[in-house]
């Protein structure tokens, strides 16, 4: 008797289980099944693709700029570490039951959100980076290689250790599906609701809204260096020519990274917020008897948040490489002879 009591006990917990990319509450829809398996194939070819040309259109081009070159390359690295859950996923929703074994349910929610904060807080990085070579009016960065190695390490460390209860308390279970049926499911099962809590909030704090607190303030000061250059360019009314004033040169190239990253950094809170909502509706669901989630819309916030994956290094070459594009699309290029100064006669040479 008190074996079923306590069968009785277990299987009504597991009512408050979310079961994540196991749909058990609808029958079967193999038309659906496709369907999301069509998009989020999609998205995983675009994002192989689009991050393998982006490292090496990075890597071909700023080979003198070996540092800068590392933080974003690290970028492409936690994309790609993203779009790899893919292929479990699409087995998952396809198999309904979880069938991949106890380490593949424990790694696959742990590598989406360490591949998040990677991404997070490599652009935070990047921001103080620029910050701090646009205050000493540099066009290199003035970060070492030692100095990257080590902001590479601690990232990966961070990100790592910040989302490891990820890894420690998701684990296969059995549930019971309409009384007699029983499946297994891939959840979180933390040992207290208020170590959920505590975890949910730190973790949004760390690795979502501090990162993003870093990237405005590095943002709002250089947007407040380029307008002092602007303003005092106009009061001295000087035009720069080769030879002059450093800083506008600086202050334009700078300008344009920071238009590059201000970019990156808005498609990824926008793509990535409604990740972090469904996550807090989740744990609300325990508190909130009316509150209902599937794991069906759970699966395209989750595609929706992956494209951003293949969006990132897009905007990226977008930005920073059209003359490549251009040259890739056209054919040819134009680009102005070496020695040329603001003011004279343009003279132009066309490369093949």
């Amino acid at each position: 008797m008190g074996f079923d009591r306590h069968s009785h006990l277990f299987h009504l917990r597991n009512f408050s289980y979310f079961s994540f990319f196991s749909d058990l509450h609808q029958p079967y829809d193999v038309v659906s099944t496709i369907v999301e398996t069509l998009a989020i194939s999609t998205v995983f070819l675009v994002s192989l693709a689009a991050n393998a040309a982006a490292a090496a259109l990075v890597t071909w081009e700023r080979r003198a700029l070996a540092n800068k070159t590392i933080l974003t390359l690290n970028l492409f690295v936690a994309d790609l570490l993203f779009v790899s859950t893919i292929p479990v996923i699409v087995a998952a929703r396809w198999t309904v039951s979880w069938t991949l074994g106890h380490n593949t349910c424990h790694t696959l929610l742990y590598v989406i959100c360490m591949s998040g904060c990677v991404t997070i807080t490599t652009l935070a990085c990047i921001s103080v980076e620029r910050v701090q070579a646009v205050l000493q009016l540099q066009a290199v960065p003035t970060l070492n290689s030692r100095m990257v190695t080590g902001a590479v390490i601690f990232i990966w460390a961070f990100s790592a250790l910040t989302t490891l209860p990820l890894s420690l308390f998701f684990t296969v279970t059995e549930v019971y599906v309409h009384e007699q049926e029983h499946l297994h499911i891939c959840t979180l099962m933390w040992p207290d609701t208020a170590g959920e809590i505590v975890w949910s909030v730190t973790f949004s704090a760390l690795c979502f809204f501090l990162p993003g607190l870093v990237i405005m303030i590095s943002y709002c000061k250089i947007l407040q260096i380029a307008k002092s250059y602007r303003q005092r360019f106009q009061t001295q009314h000087r035009r720069p020519t080769v030879g002059g004033p450093v800083e506008y040169m600086i202050s334009r190239q700078d300008m344009r990274l920071f238009r590059t990253l201000l970019v990156l950094v808005l498609s990824f809170f926008i793509m990535w917020s409604p990740i972090f909502i469904i996550t807090f509706f989740i744990l609300a669901r325990n508190f909130l008897g009316y509150l209902y989630v599937s794991s069906t819309v759970f699966f395209w916030v989750v595609t929706f948040t992956l494209a951003n994956s293949a969006l990132n290094p897009i905007l990226y070459s977008v930005c920073q490489f059209k003359s490549h594009w251009r040259r890739l699309c056209c054919g040819s290029a134009v680009v102005p002879l070496r020695g040329e100064t603001f003011g004279a006669p343009r003279k132009q040479q066309i490369h093949p």
